[in-house]
């Protein structure tokens, strides 16, 4: 759990030991529920990837609905880590932390992005300021970005998860199909190449997924909820949408292991951000 842009999806991925979650620098990357299993001799961990919650979370349908997806990642489980960066708390990690008192369930703090701050010995005052505001099992530093700190982490949530019989099989490292997972570096490549130029209201749909002897086929769309957000994604005589085929084509290759093509068109769907309907039949659903 954490506010949006802590790391939470970059923790995840190192913990698991491949990238299941798509990352970028802009905030509410993640916008779905999405499972990581890690197993190895000491057992199995489930770990649940949440989007960051965030104040302001009935501006529209798809904020109200990421902050009850997030919300959701309660459900079920046994320990929480809560996120944070280090060196800085903010009026929404505070109000995250609320969420993890009223669950009432053992939490590990998780301080990210130790790699930024400079001045090691300013990182006393915050990790005891941290550790006077909520019980915490334990606080531990790492940098997802630079792999740091990981095996110890994970030591640490198997001393604090109950036995059990393994819920996966040990080959598994996550529950969402495929399909979801191509839409997913398709979304996230149009993070990374049009960053603060994205407009918040895109997503993305894959509307065909055929394999054949010699290849996959993938047919997708970028929604956009503005006619004007078209030219954004698209770029001067299409350049922008061919990088962002290029790019997210060598990841889903990557990941199926099998030659891709991967088809892209752009279309607006007025307003539908601000849409329950709309949000849901775009695929935003608790179940993910």
């Amino acid at each position: 759990m954490g506010r949006p842009n802590v790391g939470k999806s970059s923790l995840l991925n190192r913990l698991v030991g491949q990238k299941i979650s798509i990352t970028s620098p802009k905030p509410q990357t993640t916008r779905h529920r999405i499972t990581g299993i890690f197993t190895d001799e000491r057992g199995q961990v489930v770990f649940v990837d949440t989007p960051g919650i965030h104040q302001g979370g009935g501006r529209d349908a798809l904020n109200r609905q990421l902050n009850r997806t997030a919300r959701s990642g309660f459900d079920g489980v046994d320990l929480v880590l809560l996120v944070v960066q280090a060196g800085r708390f903010t009026e929404e990690d505070a109000a995250v932390l609320a969420l993890v008192r009223d669950a009432k369930l053992p939490t590990i703090l998780i301080i990210n992005k130790v790699d930024l701050v400079t001045d090691k010995a300013a990182l006393l005052p915050f990790l005891t300021d941290m550790q006077a505001r909520h019980d915490f099992v334990a606080l531990y530093p790492v940098s997802a970005r630079r792999d740091r700190g990981f095996d110890g982490l994970l030591s640490l949530i198997f001393a604090q998860l109950p036995e059990g019989e393994p819920v996966f099989s040990p080959d598994e490292i996550t529950t969402v199909t495929t399909r979801f997972m191509v839409a997913e570096i398709i979304r996230e490549k149009l993070a990374r190449l049009l960053h603060d130029e994205l407009p918040y209201k895109t997503t993305v749909l894959i509307e065909r997924y055929a394999e054949t002897a010699e290849r996959v086929e993938i047919d997708s769309v970028i929604y956009v909820a503005r006619e004007s957000q078209k030219g954004i994604v698209i770029g001067r005589a299409g350049a922008k949408l061919k990088e962002i085929g290029v790019m997210a084509r060598q990841d889903i290759e990557r990941l199926i292991e099998r030659s891709v093509m991967l088809r892209l068109w752009v279309k607006v769907r007025e307003d539908w951000a601000d849409d329950e309907r709309a949000v849901q039949s775009l695929g935003y659903h608790l179940s993910e």
